[in-house]
């Protein structure tokens, strides 16, 4: 167990999946921050990763439940979602 787990929105899951993109750390996510942490979850670990799990990120980021993110956060989160390269774009979505 790292000390991932100890921020708000990451589980045992998301914690395992940050360890092996190379986010071990608090300070390494702030650093690489959310939308990149998501892009290599993407490409890496899960394809099927959604936008609850980006949510997760900044949240665990700025030390919130994704819940309390900002409508503001939200939009700019989902128009990065959905701006996603095809490449990127879940398994789901090319069927």
């Amino acid at each position: 167990m790292s000390e991932l787990i100890h921020l708000p929105n990451i589980g045992k899951v998301l914690e395992q999946h940050l360890i092996a993109v190379g986010i071990e750390t608090a300070k390494q996510l702030q650093e690489i921050g959310a939308q990149e942490a998501f892009v290599r979850i993407r490409l890496y670990t899960d394809p099927t990763a959604c936008i609850r799990v980006l949510y997760s990120l900044q949240g665990a980021i700025l030390g919130i439940p994704d819940t309390q993110l900002s409508d503001e956060t939200k939009t700019a989160l989902k128009q990065f979602f959905r701006n996603l390269p095809d490449t990127l774009s879940r398994s789901s979505d090319k069927k």
